[in-house]
C-alpha cells in the first residue's frame, strides 16, 4: 500500500486552529480533501482525484473515519472496514515505541494527533513553498538578462568610438572569404593620434600629484580587477579524479545556485523520523519543479541565449550539475519513501514487497532507474569512450523517464508536460525542420591522412527572414563566426542515420546580403564517427549529408570587437574557430588596422597564435595564414609540437600583450583573449590573464571549448 495524504482545508474551526490553515469553498460537511492509494486482496482503491475524509469524527481523532460521499466509488465492505483501521495506525505514534512528532515550528508533541496534523500542515507548507521557487529562478533569469543587455549597450558605445566609420575609409584587405586573395594597394590609413600640445608631454603636469577623487578611482580600480582576476581564475584538476574544474566565477555562481536547492529542500523541515514522509515528499516536489529548467538548459533551441547571451554549450556545465542536483533529490526521495514504509507501514503488517510492487512505486522506481542511467551514461569517461552509445542512452532514456514520471504522480503532470514540450519543440519542431539542411558534400583527406575536409556550397534564401529570427535561422540563412552545426552522414551505416555530432564551421561567414557561401568543417579523425567518416573519406570524394544547425554564441566576436587587441589563441583543430573570428573581427573594423600600417607587422592590434602538433596541419588553414597576414594580422606559429616539444604559450601571450599594451596604448588598452584548443591550453591561457589582470592590465577572455 502507497499512502499520500494532503490536506487542502478544514472547515472545523477547532482543526483549522490546529493545522494553521485557511478557510476555503472547497470544503463542504467539516471534510479533508485527501488521496489514497492501497492495493490488497485483489481489491484496488486508486482516489486519483482528492476524495472527502472526515477529520473530525466524534469523540476520537486518533481513528479516522471515512466520510459517507466517495463521489460514486464503490468500496468492497472489507476495504470499507479496513482502511480508516490501516490509516489510523499508520499515523499513530505512542511513547512505547519512542516516536514523537514534531509540528512545522519544530515544536515536539506526543500526541498522536499532533503528528498527524504536523504531517498534514508539513505536506501543505511544502505544495505552497514549492511555487516560490519558479518566480526565484525568472527573477534570476531578469538579473542575467539585465546584465547581458547592459553590457551589449556599452560594447556597442565602445566599438563605435574605436572603429568611427567615415566615408574617407576603404578596404585595406583582399576580399574576406577567399583564399587566394592579393594585397591591395590602398593607402588610405589612419596614422597616430596626435599627442597634446604638438606632441611633447608636459613633465611638470607628469609629476602633478592626483587629485583625491581620482586616487580613490585608482584604488577602486584595482580592486575590480583582484576581484576579477580572482574569479577568472580556473584551478588544477582535481587529484585522482583527475576532474577538471572551471573558472572560480562559474564555479561560485553553481554553488549558489545549488544553495537555492538546498534552502528550498531544508526550510521549515523538521529532521525526525515521523517527518520522513514530509521530508520524501518536498524532495520529490523539488525535483519535478527543476525538470523544465533541466530541458531548457539542454536544448540547443531556446530564449535564454537572445535574453542572456549565453547559448546551450555555455549553459551545459549547469545543465549537468542540476541533472546531478535532481539525481540526489530523486535518491532522497526514494530513500524517505522506503524510511516510510519502515517506520509507519511496517508495523501494521504491510510486507515490503508488497509495497514495492504497488503501481505507484513500480512507476517511481522505474523513472529514479532512468534518470540514475542517464547521469553515469553522462560521465566524461562513459561519453569519450562511447559517444554514439551516450546519444542513443540520452535521448531515449529521457523520453521513458518523462512518461513513467506522468503516470508516477498526478502532481508531476503540469512539469512533465512542460519539460515533454520542450524536448519535443526543439528535437522535432526546430532540429528536424526549420534548422536541418540536406546536401551533398565534397570530402577531402588532407595530407597528414588523419583529417577530413567537408565542404558544401550553400544557397543561401532571404525568403521568410524575418520568421527565421523567430524561429531561429537555419544554414539557408547564413551562419555566423565560430557557430557550429550538427554533422549526420547516413551513407557511413544504418547506426550513423540517427547520430549527429558537432563541429565548428570553418570557413568564413558570408555577408548578410551573399546569395551563396562555402561551408567547411575540419573533422580530426579519432575514434567511432570520425573514424568512420576518414574510412568513407578514403574511397570517395563526395557523400550525401545532413547539416542541423547553425547553432552557437557570439561572445567571443563581441568581446574582441569592442577591445584595443585582439589576441586569438588555437590549438590544433581550433583553428576552425580562430579562422572566421579574425575574419570577422577585420571586416567589423573596415580596414586592416585602424592604430598602425598594416606593413609595421610589430605594431599590428590583432594577433593569431597557433599551436600544431605536426608541419602538414598548416595546410587545414590553406592560404589564409598569408592573407591574414597582408590584412595586417600578426600570425605567431611555433615549431610543431611532435618535433620540439609544447611552446610556452602562457609567455607568448603576456609578452605580447605587454609589449603591445605599452607601446600603442601606454598601458590602457583592453585586451580581449580568445582560446580555443585542448583543456591545458584553454586553462593555461585563461590563468595567464588572471594574472595579467590582477597586474592592471585590462584583460577579458572567452574560451571556445572543443568536447564535450
Amino acid at each position: 500500500m502507497s499512502l499520500e495524504l494532503l490536506v487542502i482545508d478544514v472547515s472545523c474551526r477547532d482543526c483549522r486552529a490546529a493545522l494553521a490553515v485557511d478557510g476555503s469553498d472547497l470544503i463542504r460537511n467539516g471534510v479533508v480533501m485527501v488521496e489514497i492509494e492501497q492495493q490488497r486482496n485483489g481489491d484496488y482503491l486508486s482516489l486519483r482525484k482528492p476524495r472527502e475524509l472526515c477529520l473530525c469524527p466524534s469523540g476520537d481523532l486518533g481513528k479516522l473515519q471515512l466520510a459517507s460521499n466517495f463521489r460514486g466509488m464503490h468500496l468492497s465492505a472489507e476495504l470499507r472496514e479496513e482502511l480508516p483501521d490501516v490509516m489510523a495506525k499508520s499515523l499513530k505514534a505512542t511513547p512505547s515505541n519512542g516516536q514523537v512528532f514534531a509540528d512545522t515550528t519544530g515544536a515536539a508533541s506526543s500526541s498522536p494527533d499532533a503528528g498527524f496534523r504536523s504531517i498534514f500542515a508539513g505536506i501543505l507548507f511544502s505544495r505552497r513553498f514549492i511555487v516560490s521557487y519558479q518566480a526565484v529562478v525568472l527573477v534570476l533569469l531578469l538579473l542575467f538578462t539585465i546584465r547581458y543587455w547592459m553590457s551589449r549597450l556599452r560594447a556597442r558605445i565602445r566599438q563605435r568610438r574605436l572603429i568611427a566609420p567615415s566615408s574617407a575609409l576603404r578596404e585595406e584587405c583582399p576580399s574576406l572569404g577567399h583564399e587566394s586573395g592579393s594585397s591591395s594597394s590602398s593607402s588610405t590609413i589612419i596614422g597616430d593620434s596626435p599627442s597634446p600640445k604638438n606632441g611633447t608631454i608636459d613633465e611638470d603636469f607628469e609629476r602633478t600629484p592626483l587629485l583625491k577623487s581620482e586616487y580613490h578611482a585608482a584604488e577602486y580600480r584595482r580592486l575590480g580587477y583582484s576581484v576579477r582576476a580572482f574569479l577568472l581564475y580556473q584551478p588544477s584538476p582535481l587529484p585522482i579524479l583527475n576532474k577538471a574544474l572551471p573558472s572560480n566565477g562559474t564555479t561560485l555562481a553553481i554553488l549558489i545556485f545549488i544553495g537555492i536547492q538546498v534552502f528550498y529542500l531544508f526550510y521549515r523541515m523538521p529532521l525526525s523520523i515521523p517527518m520522513l514522509f514530509v521530508f520524501a515528499d518536498r524532495a520529490s516536489l523539488l525535483f519535478v519543479a527543476n525538470l523544465p529548467l533541466l530541458y531548457l538548459f539542454a536544448a540547443k533551441n531556446q530564449p535564454i541565449k537572445l535574453l542572456t547571451g549565453y547559448s546551450y554549450e555555455s549553459l551545459n556545465i549547469v545543465h549537468r550539475r542540476l541533472g546531478e542536483v535532481m539525481c540526489l533529490l530523486a535518491l532522497l526521495h526514494s530513500a524517505g519513501m522506503i524510511g516510510v514504509w519502515y517506520t509507519i507501514l511496517r508495523p501494521t503488517g504491510f510486507s515490503l514487497a508488497k509495497f514495492l510492487l504497488s503501481k505507484i512505486i513500480l512507476l517511481g522506481i522505474g523513472a529514479f532507474v532512468a534518470y540514475e542511467l542517464i547521469y553515469f551514461t553522462s560521465l566524461g569517461s562513459f561519453r569519450q569512450r562511447w559517444y554514439e552509445l551516450f546519444l542513443a542512452l540520452h535521448v531515449s532514456l529521457q523520453v521513458i523517464a518523462l512518461v513513467l514520471l506522468w503516470f508516477h504522480h498526478h502532481n508531476s503532470k503540469p512539469y512533465v508536460g512542460v519539460a515533454l514540450a520542450i524536448f519535443l519543440i526543439d528535437r522535432l519542431v526546430y532540429r528536424m525542420t526549420f534548422k536541418t539542411h540536406s546536401a551533398r558534400a565534397s570530402l577531402t583527406v588532407c595530407k597528414d591522412g588523419q583529417t577530413v575536409i567537408v565542404c558544401n556550397e550553400s544557397i543561401f534564401t532571404r525568403k521568410g527572414q524575418y520568421l527565421g529570427y523567430l524561429v531561429g535561422a537555419g544554414l539557408t540563412k547564413g551562419w555566423k563566426a565560430t557557430e557550429h552545426v550538427f554533422l549526420t552522414v547516413p551513407a557511413l551505416s544504418q547506426a550513423h542515420f540517427i547520430q549527429a555530432h558537432p563541429f565548428t564551421i570553418a570557413s568564413v561567414a558570408p555577408d548578410p546580403d551573399a546569395s551563396s557561401g562555402e561551408l567547411k568543417l575540419i573533422i580530426r579523425a579519432q575514434d567511432g564517427f570520425s573514424k568512420d567518416l576518414l574510412k568513407y573519406a578514403q574511397g570517395h570524394d563526395a557523400v550525401k549529408v545532413r547539416l542541423d544547425g547553425p547553432y552557437g554564441s557570439q561572445n567571443a566576436l563581441h568581446l574582441l570587437q569592442q577591445c584595443d587587441l585582439s589576441v586569438v589563441v588555437a590549438g590544433g583543430s581550433g583553428i576552425a574557430v580562430a579562422l572566421p573570428l579574425l575574419w570577422a573581427v577585420r571586416s567589423s573594423r573596415k580596414v586592416c588596422d585602424l592604430e598602425r600600417r598594416p606593413t609595421d607587422r610589430g605594431s599590428s592590434s590583432v594577433v593569431l597564435i597557433w599551436v600544431i602538433r605536426h608541419a602538414s596541419h598548416a595546410a587545414w588553414a590553406g592560404s589564409q595564414i598569408e592573407s591574414l597576414r597582408d590584412c595586417g594580422v600578426e600570425v605567431i606559429m611555433p615549431p610543431p609540437t611532435a618535433e620540439n616539444g609544447h611552446p610556452d604559450v602562457p609567455s607568448i601571450v603576456t609578452s605580447w600583450i605587454s609589449a603591445h599594451d605599452d607601446k600603442l596604448f601606454g598601458g590602457k588598452a583592453r585586451t580581449g583573449v580568445v582560446c580555443s584548443g585542448p583543456d591545458g591550453m584553454n586553462r593555461s591561457v585563461r590563468n595567464t590573464c588572471s594574472s595579467l589582470l590582477a597586474h592592471g592590465h585590462d584583460v577579458d577572455i572567452e574560451v571556445e571549448k572543443f568536447g564535450w
